[in-house]
């Protein structure tokens, strides 16, 4: 791989993994909620998810979603509704009464890292970054799999380092957020508005 690639593959995985999405966003809403060690699993998980679609795409996958559109709209319909699920419940997500209360069980670590996982697959953006990668950088290419060698760490890291950022943002904002006297009014309406971001994603997943 040129060096010209690999810069443009920099740039792109930086464009695409640092801009609000699915991904920062739930990052950002659980530091914010219930502090960055909470948060871990779900970040930690949307760099394993990935790694699992660029595969996956790089062998094949990619080409059968592209050249069967309605299984490309059954992944489209199924990653709004989910999206529309999870608008719905960081919504409704209230202020713990004290910092040993127990999380409800969607966002508890386990459930939080195979959620993490499975939202990648069904991630339009998460789809069409990978789907770019694959046809820019490596189907098609000679030394197919040193190619992949390369774009798969690369990705990887990013999406880590994009989810973690996200994430420590949302834990350094917590303290404020809880207020001065701990109602943790300003995290209800941080809440709504993290639900409103995410509300806007799914709109455009829908214009796609």
């Amino acid at each position: 791989m040129s060096w010209q690639e690999f810069t443009a593959l920099l740039a792109l995985a930086t464009a695409m993994s640092f801009t609000p999405g699915p991904n920062t966003t739930l990052s950002t809403a659980l530091a914010a909620n219930h502090g960055l060690r909470h948060a871990l699993p779900f970040v930690f998980a949307v760099p394993v998810g990935w790694a699992l679609l660029l595969l996956l795409c790089a062998f094949g996958l990619g080409a059968l979603v592209v050249a069967i559109p309605a299984l490309a709209n059954a992944i489209k319909l199924v990653g709004v509704v989910y999206l529309l699920w999870l608008v719905w419940m960081l919504a409704r997500t209230r202020p713990a009464q004290t910092s040993s209360a127990p999380l409800a069980p969607h966002w508890r670590p386990m459930r939080l890292f195979w959620q993490g996982v499975a939202l990648q697959f069904v991630n339009i953006k998460a789809w069409m970054l990978a789907l770019a990668i694959v046809s820019g950088w490596v189907a098609g290419r000679p030394m197919f799999l040193e190619r992949l060698a390369v774009v798969l760490p690369v990705m990887v890291v990013y999406a880590l380092a994009s989810n973690l950022t996200y994430a420590v943002a949302g834990s350094v904002l917590r303290a404020w957020l809880a207020g001065p006297h701990g109602t943790g009014a300003r995290l209800v309406w941080f809440n709504r508005s993290m639900a409103v971001v995410l509300l806007v994603t799914v709109m455009g997943i829908v214009a796609l």
